[in-house]
C-alpha cells in the first residue's frame, strides 16, 4: 500500500515506549515496518509471491532475521570485513519470529511468504528479538496476507520479586526469568525461557502477565491497519478431494489403526504404514485410465494419508486414553543410562529413552577456549558452549553431513540454558566447558534426552553443577473441548499432534522451557495441566538418571586440563607477558602449561600433566613476588664490582651484598670470596627509600641457611 507520508503510532510497556512507523522505509514490500525502542531500531518487512508454489504439501515461509554491525558502530572481525553466515543468536531469533507466525496462516496457503527483520540501530539497552516479532506481525498485517493474527510478543523479566515485560539486558542480568511469550488475543502461541530453578506456579504468572502486554499489543496493530485501511486477501482453500478421503478410510484404516495398536519398534510401525499407502496405490492403479483418481500427485495421496493417520491417532487417545506405542498418556518410555563410556575423553553421558537415543561428551578447556561473540548484544563471549549433532543414520536414512542448520541450533541452545543455572560460577570452577550431543537414534524428544545426557556427562567430567537436571517433551491433542497431554512424546506424535512442549530442570524448578504450537493456541488452563504433569515426569527421569550417577565425580579424567589460579597485580602483568610477549612464550615452552591472563590479574595456568602447571606457577609467582626485608632467597651472582657482588633473588630482580656483607671476616677484593654465577644464601637487610636492595650472606643464620637448601 503506497502511502503519501509515514504512519506512526505508539505503545507503552512497562514504562518504555515503542514506536511504531510504515510508509517511509521499503515501500516497495507488501509490508514494510519500524519498530523501535531507545535507540534500538528494526526495520520488518513482508513480501510474498504472486502464485502458490505448486506440488507441495507445507507452507514456504522463510523467515531472516538480519543483525548488522554498524547497528553497534563497529567493523566486522571477518577477514572480508563484512556480515557472512547468521551467527546462532540470529539465527535463534528467526526461529522465535517463525514459530508463532507459522501456524497462523490460513490452512492450504502455499504461496512463498519471506519476512526479513533487519536490526540497524542497537542502544544495547534494549534487546531487538521481541521488538522484530512484534514488527514480523504488523507487517503480515499491512502486506494484506490470509493471517489469522495479529500477534503481540514480550520478554518477562523479574526483578526484585517484580514482573517486568521487556526489561533492559541490565534488568535480565539480575533477573531469575527470561521469558519470551507470544500469542493472539485469546490463546498462547509460544513460549520460550530461561529460568533461575523457578516454580511452575511462578512461570505461569509471568506467562500470564505477558498475555496482558500481548493483548495491548494486538489492540494497536488493528487499530493502525484500520487506520490505514488495510484490507485482507480472500483467500479459499482447497477443497477436499472427499472420493480420495473416503478411498483411504476403505483401504488404509485397517494398516494404519494396527501401526497404533501397541507397536513400539519404529521400524515395524513404518512397515505398516507404508503397506497402507501401498493398498491405496493398487486400488488407485485398478481404476479406470480416465478416473480423475488415476490424477492424484504422490505428494497430495501422501497429504491425505497423513491426515487420515492424524485422525486415527487422535481419536484413539482421546477415546480410549492409550497410545499408538500402547502406553497411557503419562507413562515415559524405558530409560536406560551409562557414563564413562569413552576412555580419552573428560565426561560421557549416554541417555536412552525408548528409541530414542543421545551421547554426550564434556570437555574441559581453558580460559583461551571461550567463544568469542560478534554480535550487537553486550555479551562478547560465551564460556559454556553446547552443540547438537543429529545425522541421517539417526532415523535410518541417508543425509549429507552439513554444517549445521536450523534445527540444530536450536536444540542445541535450548540444552545450553536448560544447564547453565546448575553450573558453578568461574571462581569455584575456571574452566570453558564445551558439551557436544550426538543423537545415535532419533523418536522424538532428541532436545531433551540431550539435556539429560549433558548433564551426565558434565557430572562424571567432574564439574561441580549444583543439581541433575532432566528434561521431557510434553504434547497435546486438542479437539473441540476434549484434549489429552501426552508425556515424552515420540517422533509420531509430535508430527501428527498439536503441541511440543519441553520442560527442563532439577527437581526443585524449571531452568528451561520451549512451547511450540501447530493450532490457533492454547489457554493457560491447559498450560498448567501441562506443567503439572511435566514436573511429575521430570522427577521419574531424574530418579534414573541419579541411579547411575547421583552425584558429581570428585575426580577429574587424567586426560582433562589441572587449572591452577593465582592473583598478580595488574601492574605486574607486562611482566608475566614480558616485551613483545617474549617471557610468557618462554614459560609455555618449557613447562608445556597454557596460560591465561585475564584483564583484573586473573592468572589460570593449565595442564594435564601436574607438574608442569605447578613448575608454571611457580615460575610466575617469581617473576611477580615483591622483595621483602627479612627474608631469604637462594640467588646467583651476576655482576661483582670493587664494592660489592650483585644477586639475582628472583626472576630480574638484584640486590647488592656490599664487601663488608659476605664473611664475617674481612674481604679484601669481592672476587676472593664470590665469582660469577656461583650461588649463595642471602637475606634481605633494608630496601632504602629509592627501592634498592641490600643483601648479606654472613648475616643469614645456619637454621635459615639448612632451611632453604633443604627446598629443590
Amino acid at each position: 500500500m503506497e502511502l503519501e507520508k509515514a504512519v506512526e503510532t505508539s505503545i507503552q510497556i512497562d514504562g518504555k515506549t515503542v514506536n511504531i512507523r510504515t510508509g517511509r522505509l521499503a515501500k516497495q514490500a507488501g509490508g514494510a515496518c519500524e519498530i523501535s525502542c531507545g535507540d534500538t531500531f528494526v526495520l520488518v518487512t513482508c513480501t510474498a509471491s504472486e502464485k502458490a508454489r505448486e506440488g507441495i504439501d507445507y507452507f514456504p515461509l522463510l523467515v531472516d532475521y538480519e543483525e548488522k554491525l554498524y547497528a553497534v558502530g563497529r567493523v566486522p572481525g571477518s577477514f572480508p570485513r563484512r556480515e557472512g553466515k547468521a551467527p546462532d543468536k540470529a539465527i535463534l531469533i528467526s526461529r522465535l519470529i517463525d514459530r508463532p507466525i507459522r501456524p497462523l496462516f490460513k490452512e492450504g496457503y502455499r504461496q512463498d511468504v519471506q519476512i526479513v527483520a533487519t536490526c540497524m540501530s542497537a542502544d544495547q539497552i534494549n534487546p531487538p528479538d521481541t521488538l522484530a516479532m512484534l514488527g514480523a506481525s504488523l507487517a503480515i498485517e499491512l502486506a494484506g496476507l490470509p493471517f489469522n493474527g495479529p500477534i503481540g510478543a514480550v520478554r518477562v523479566g523479574r526483578v526484585k520479586g517484580k514482573l517486568v515485560a521487556n526489561p533492559t539486558f541490565e534488568q535480565l542480568d539480575e533477573s531469575d526469568l527470561d521469558i519470551v511469550v507470544s500469542g493472539t488475543e485469546s490463546s498462547i502461541m509460544m513460549v520460550e525461557a530461561g529460568c533461575n530453578i523457578v516454580s511452575e506456579k511462578d512461570v505461569l504468572a509471568a506467562i500470564d502477565y505477558a498475555h496482558q502486554v500481548i493483548r495491548k499489543q494486538i489492540e494497536v496493530q488493528k487499530e493502525f491497519c484500520k487506520q490505514l485501511g488495510i484490507k485482507k486477501v480472500e483467500f479459499v482453500a482447497p477443497e477436499t478431494n472427499q472420493e480420495l478421503v473416503d478411498l483411504i478410510q476403505a483401504k488404509a484404516t485397517d494398516k494404519l489403526k494396527a501401526s497404533m495398536n501397541g507397536v513400539t519398534d519404529k521400524a515395524l510401525r513404518a512397515s505398516l504404514v507404508k503397506e497402507a499407502r501401498a493398498a491405496v496405490e493398487q486400488a488407485i492403479a485398478e481404476l479406470p485410465e480416465d478416473h480423475q483418481l488415476r490424477q492424484v500427485t504422490a505428494s497430495k495421496l501422501a497429504e491425505y494419508l497423513e491426515l487420515h493417520e492424524a485422525n486415527l491417532m487422535r481419536a484413539q487417545v482421546l477415546d480410549s486414553g492409550l497410545r499408538a506405542d500402547g502406553r497411557r498418556c503419562d507413562q515415559i518410555r524405558p530409560i536406560t543410562v551409562d557414563v564413562g563410556i569413552l576412555p580419552r575423553t573428560h565426561g560421557t553421558g549416554l541417555f536412552t529413552r525408548g528409541t530414542t537415543q543421545v551421547l554426550s561428551i564434556a570437555t574441559l578447556g581453558t580460559g583461551g577456549d571461550a567463544q568469542k561473540l560478534d554480535s550487537v548484544d553486550p555479551v562478547t563471549e560465551k564460556k559454556y558452549m553446547h552443540h547438537y549433532n543429529f545425522p541421517g543414520f539417526s532415523v535410518g536414512e541417508v543425509k549429507p553431513m552439513r554444517g549445521p542448520g536450523r534445527r540444530e541450533i536450536g536444540h542445541g541452545a535450548l540444552a545450553e540454558r536448560a544447564l547453565l543455572p546448575v553450573l558453578p560460577t568461574a571462581e569455584e570452577f575456571p574452566y570453558v566447558l564445551r558439551v557436544v550431543s550426538e543423537v545415535l537414534e532419533s523418536n522424538g524428544s532428541t532436545s531433551m534426552a540431550s539435556t539429560c545426557g549433558s548433564s551426565l556427562a558434565l557430572a562424571d567430567a567432574g564439574v561441580p553443577i549444583k543439581h541433575t537436571v532432566g528434561g521431557i517433551a510434553m504434547g497435546l491433542i486438542l479437539e473441540g473441548d476434549r484434549f489429552a497431554i501426552l508425556s515424552d512424546i515420540q517422533g509420531l506424535e509430535d508430527f501428527l499432534g498439536d503441541m511440543d512442549f519441553k520442560v527442563a530442570g532439577p527437581r526443585d524448578g524449571i531452568t528451561a522451557l520451549q512451547m511450540d504450537i501447530k493450532i490457533e493456541g492454547i489457554s493457560l488452563d491447559i498450560m498448567r495441566v501441562a506443567l503439572d504433569q511435566a514436573k511429575q515426569g521430570r522427577m521419574h527421569i531424574i530418579d534414573k538418571m541419579e541411579e547411575v550417577l547421583p552425584k558429581p565425580r570428585t575426580e577429574m579424567s587424567p586426560w582433562a586440563p589441572r587449572i591452577l589460579t593465582l592473583r598478580i597485580h595488574q601492574e605486574d602483568i607486562g611482566t608475566v607477558i614480558g616485551p613483545g610477549g617474549k617471557m610468557i612464550r618462554r614459560i609455555i615452552e618449557e613447562t608445556g602449561a597454557t596460560i591465561d591472563i585475564e584483564d583484573d590479574g586473573t592468572v589460570l595456568v593449565a595442564s594435564v600433566d601436574a607438574q608442569a602447571g605447578e613448575a608454571a606457577r611457580d615460575w610466575i609467582w617469581r617473576l611477580v613476588k615483591r622483595i621483602e626485608v627479612g627474608e631469604i632467597y637462594r640467588g646467583q651472582v651476576t655482576r661483582i664490582i670493587p664494592m660489592g657482588a650483585f644477586v639475582e633473588v628472583l626472576p630480574g630482580k638484584e640486590g647488592m651484598v656490599h664487601i663488608s656483607q659476605i664473611e664475617n671476616r674481612r674481604v679484601e677484593k669481592v672476587e676472593d670470596a664470590l665469582s660469577l654465577g656461583q650461588e649463595v644464601i642471602v637475606k634481605v637487610r633494608e630496601i632504602d627509600e629509592r627501592g634498592r636492595v641490600n643483601l648479606t650472606i654472613k648475616g643469614v643464620t645456619e637454621e635459615e641457611r639448612a632451611k632453604v637448601e633443604s627446598k629443590p
